[in-house]
């Protein structure tokens, strides 16, 4: 009989533009699944000639933020002067530690063009003791991300170790993020984590011959050792670790203390974050603020 695993639906949010993300985590039932606390899933996505899906500037504190796109392109710029453009099979990984700002927007070259977008954007905690380290940013192409194939699935190793491989995306906890790529027939026994959870992509996927609804999140139950299968193409993604503990949400900041958060929408509000070079616009402060 199979496990009582938890299942997570996404629920739909509109960041402007018509740009619309389905989130997963934070939910209800479960804040984290490891170190992951957000999950956000948009795509593929469709965008005319005419439509702006540019994030302008905006903080983040407490957290690292993990990119990683299917299709299409962006540019990221933060206060640390980090110029890059993020293409598909890179994982760019911003640690926003004690605080920093950065946008994300179309590429020149691709703006007034129809053009696609598809990918993941997640969150990860950092240890209580790491919340306030300096900010940087880690750019890892495609290239020098591990793949290899098991039981007939294409994984790409994206942060972490599984199978043998391991990411050389540097994490300040243990951290398992895995692209999985399968076909009619393959079949993967999931590596351990402390915490795991598995989410469809795209196609149909089977977790011990059960069906895995597309666009869910499957949390497993520990110590458990699923074999994950494909009656067709689907791409699923693993993603868990070590749990780090509670931790308090409010906007674009994260923190094991409330009033930190309390502190970085003072600072945001009275333009005391780092500015991002050659950017003016910003997002401001939503009007309820948090309260310590």
């Amino acid at each position: 009989m199979a496990p009582d695993r938890l299942t997570l639906a996404p629920n739909r949010r509109d960041l402007g533009g018509g740009f619309t993300v389905r989130r997963v985590l934070p939910a209800a039932a479960r804040q984290a699944v490891g170190p992951f606390l957000f999950f956000d899933h948009f795509g593929p996505i469709e965008a005319g000639p005419e439509d702006n899906h540019d994030v302008r500037p905006h903080p983040h504190i407490g957290l690292a933020t993990v990119t990683y796109l299917f299709e299409g392109a962006m540019m990221h710029r933060d206060s640390t002067g980090v110029v890059q453009r993020i293409e598909p099979g890179a994982v760019n990984w911003m640690t926003a530690g004690r605080g920093i700002v950065h946008s994300e927007r179309t590429p020149e070259d691709l703006r007034g063009k129809p053009r696609r977008s598809h990918g993941l954007q997640l969150w990860v905690a950092l240890p209580e003791a790491d919340e306030g380290i300096a900010p940087a940013f880690q750019h890892v192409p495609a290239a020098d991300i591990p793949a290899l194939e098991v039981g007939g699935a294409r994984l790409r190793v994206l942060v972490g170790s599984a199978f043998g491989a391991t990411s050389p995306v540097a994490v300040r906890s243990p951290t398992l993020y895995l692209d999985i790529a399968l076909s009619a027939g393959d079949a993967l026994p999931l590596p351990p984590a402390e915490e795991r959870a598995l989410y469809v992509v795209e196609g149909a996927a089977t977790l011990d011959g059960q069906p895995l609804a597309p666009e869910r999140m499957v949390v497993l139950q520990p110590g458990e050792e699923p074999l994950l299968a494909a009656e067709g193409e689907a791409r699923v993604v693993l993603v868990g670790g070590a749990p780090l503990g509670h931790r308090h949400l409010w906007w674009n900041f994260v923190s094991s203390r409330k009033e930190r958060l309390v502190q970085a929408a003072d600072d945001w509000a009275a333009g005391r974050f780092p500015a991002v070079p050659g950017e003016t616009e910003f997002i401001p402060l939503p009007e309820r603020r948090p309260t310590a």
